[in-house]
């Protein structure tokens, strides 16, 4: 499959490709060059760590807690 460098070194996946690989809009890709020179795409999932803490957090608490794991990978 073919697709277009646009001037701004852009590119649109076709849809076929993005339906096959669950690429949806705002997704990020991860791009690598492998020793052949084959340039690969591949979705990159983000993965999130939520907690429900069942109280308010107010944003010092999270510049805290922030602070704190900052400095324990120190």
């Amino acid at each position: 499959m073919k697709v277009k460098v646009t001037r701004n070194f852009q590119i649109t996946i076709p849809s076929e490709i993005r339906e096959k690989s669950g690429i949806k809009e705002g997704d990020y890709v991860e791009i690598t060059l492998d020793e052949t020179g084959t340039i690969l795409v591949r979705p990159y999932k983000r993965k999130w760590t939520t907690m429900r803490l069942n109280r308010r957090v107010s944003q010092g608490d999270i510049d805290k807690a922030v602070e704190e794991a900052l400095n324990d990978n120190s």
